[in-house]
């Protein structure tokens, strides 16, 4: 069992009021209740009295997981407390899961953390609505259509080559000297959302602590909405708070609010959106949203935009200091395809297939969310000839399918880019269900045309504009690849590297 965890378990216990614990002898006959049906549940690790397989999933839920799918197969089942998990791990499942049972399984577990009711967030959010309900499906459309869509990637090029081009000039000014590569992308992303949402920068380059600070809370909100929730395990604690991580996370989100709301109001004082749409904001405004709309809309495009694209850029630089040579054949094809001038077109970034496969090979060893977000039926319907129950909570492990040999060949662990070269249809796009970084169906993140474009131009930007090396002259086969788990899969030491 995992130290760590149980602590956090039995924090949460210790903080129940008395008469809830007299409850637990109830939850054990609930428990009692949940494991003695008779329905043909996938198999898996036989589970604890009362507490299920919590401890057995211990600090790095994934590596876990992938470990238990090695024994009883790619579908497994296991109980949380009173909760069932059904996980599956090979793209033959996957591909159960995210089409062919597409529909019945497109339900959205949404974490007791999570501050807002249910029915409030099937009219306001996107990523976290509970079902695909008329109003999720009018939302989508509408990002995807003002965002997302091939025509609007392409009109906002302009705009992220001028924002990666400041990184570039301000990465310039710290030549010699140590920087958080992380920080500074993520501030070129927020920047980047900033202008498409709001036509405004919201951190300073020269500012650090602003960018550490919006950083920090994203950060810690993937943290707590990742971290054992008793209120997850057992119903009928539902509603209650027992660890703050509700309280935690409203916090984050409030302090999120403060950051743009100002703007927000002075927009809708000014009704200047009646005029001309120039921004995304413009968009939400001329199509009636309220405050609460908007504001829960932009948190969850700007946190989601800018770690997901923060910290796949940080993997890819670590693997490519890591891994020298790979270094030196993206270097060559920069200059073999004269990729020179002031400032790099992305538009160019397609005369780039070795980079293009770097990336790939970046997300299927580091998917930005190992496990997707959760999933939920429905309705009751089966997988692999399994039962699976309305209301079962579902994940699939897209970083143990990334890392399947049967999927991958030999020596799956190891940092290849050249296994996506001249496979031009093994894309990230959801249809090829061994490779999954942003998911597949009807829950795809509806940001992956705008990532797969940024992560190429910052990354083709920072190798084409320095020379990188680590901190004191450190031995680059030593790098630290260690991983710290949450929603997003985030390297555990933050990468620092030295531009010259």
């Amino acid at each position: 069992m995992d130290r760590t965890t149980l602590i956090q378990l039995l924090d949460g216990l210790s903080s129940l009021p008395f008469y809830l614990l007299l409850l637990m002898p109830v939850i054990f006959v609930i428990f009692k209740l949940f494991t003695t049906k008779t329905e043909h549940l996938p198999p898996g690790p036989r589970p604890w009295p009362i507490i299920g397989n919590m401890l057995q999933l211990g600090k790095m839920p994934h590596v876990s997981l992938t470990s238990f799918a090695k024994e009883h197969g790619p579908l497994i089942s296991l109980r949380l407390g009173t909760r069932l998990l059904v996980v599956g791990s090979s793209p033959r499942v996957a591909t159960e899961i995210l089409k062919t049972n597409d529909r019945l399984l497109s339900g959205r577990y949404v974490l007791q953390a999570i501050p807002v009711e249910h029915r409030v967030l099937d009219r306001i959010a996107i990523i976290w609505a509970s079902e695909c309900n008329e109003g999720w499906k009018s939302l989508r459309a509408l990002c995807r259509t003002e965002l997302f869509s091939a025509k609007a990637i392409e009109s906002q090029a302009v705009l992220r080559e001028k924002k990666v081009m400041e990184m570039v000039e301000f990465l310039r000014t710290r030549e010699g000297k140590v920087v958080k590569v992380g920080e500074v992308v993520f501030a070129t992303v927020f920047n980047t959302m900033g202008n498409l949402l709001f036509s405004r920068d919201f951190v300073d380059y020269g500012d650090g602590g602003e960018s550490s600070r919006l950083k920090g809370i994203v950060r810690r909100m993937i943290e707590l909405g990742a971290s054992p929730n008793i209120c997850d395990f057992y119903s009928v604690f539902s509603g209650l708070d027992p660890q703050g991580l509700k309280k935690k996370i409203s916090d984050c989100i409030k302090e999120m609010f403060s950051t743009w709301e100002i703007f927000v109001k002075e927009r809708r004082e000014t009704e200047r959106f009646h005029a001309h749409k120039s921004d995304f904001l413009d968009v939400f405004l001329a199509n009636g949203f309220d405050d609460e709309q908007i504001n829960w809309l932009l948190l969850e495009l700007f946190t989601a935009g800018a770690d997901t694209t923060s910290t796949t850029v940080e993997w890819a630089m670590a693997e490519l200091i890591k891994n020298k040579q790979v270094m030196k054949r993206v270097r060559q094809e920069l200059e073999e395809e004269q990729i020179n001038g002031n400032a790099l077109k992305e538009s160019q970034i397609s005369q780039l297939p070795y980079l293009s496969a770097c990336v790939k090979e970046t997300l299927r060893l580091h998917p930005p969310a190992p496990l997707l977000l959760p999933h939920r039926a429905i309705e009751d319907c089966k997988v692999m000839n399994y039962e699976i129950p309305r209301d079962t909570q579902l994940f699939v492990n897209v970083w143990a399918i990334g890392r399947d040999p049967h999927a991958w060949g030999e020596d799956p662990l190891s940092f290849r880019p050249e296994r996506f070269l001249g496979s031009t249809d093994l894309d990230f796009k959801g249809q090829n269900y061994e490779f999954l970084p942003f998911g597949a169906g009807r829950r795809i993140c509806p940001g992956l045309p705008m990532a797969a474009k940024q992560v190429q131009l910052i990354l083709a930007c920072m190798i084409r504009s320095f020379d990188w090396s680590l901190p004191n002259g450190e031995d680059h086969s030593k790098l630290d690849m260690s991983e710290k788990f949450g929603v997003t899969l985030q390297k555990e030491q933050p990468l620092l590297l030295v531009p010259n």
